[in-house]
């Protein structure tokens, strides 16, 4: 059993969100990834693929997901699916809040990036 605990060096802000790392192979995790987002309101995130399944669980506010040409509004108490390499848009129409797990060795792609890279948070 480990037990982690949240530190400022697990928190990275960009420009459409603050992620905090929570479960992850530099805290103790051989397979799994977790992190909690917040998102003000009117942010979005680029347009992006991961090369591996996503789950998001909404538990504040509004997340309108746009993947492979259709957008869902996943509202809190919600869980969203994302399947690997399908391109997806987050945006938040209020602020909001979710968990977010996937394993931890993905890799996101950014159209006009010309290289994947890592989450690191996910890290």
């Amino acid at each position: 059993m480990h037990v982690i605990t949240t530190s400022p060096d697990h928190v990275i802000t960009t420009p459409n969100a603050v992620m905090t790392g929570l479960a992850a192979p530099s805290r103790g995790s051989c397979e799994l990834s977790t992190w909690h987002v917040a998102m003000n309101a009117g942010a979005t995130g680029p347009e992006h693929s991961i090369d591996r399944e996503q789950v998001w669980t909404v538990v504040a506010g509004t997340l309108e997901v746009t993947s492979a040409g259709r957008t869902e509004k996943i509202t809190a108490g919600r869980t969203l699916l994302l399947p690997p390499d399908v391109q997806r848009r987050i945006h938040a129409p209020e602020a909001a809040e979710a968990y977010v797990a996937m394993r931890a060795d993905a890799l996101v792609t950014v159209p006009g990036e010309p290289e994947p890279r890592v989450l690191p948070w996910a890290r």
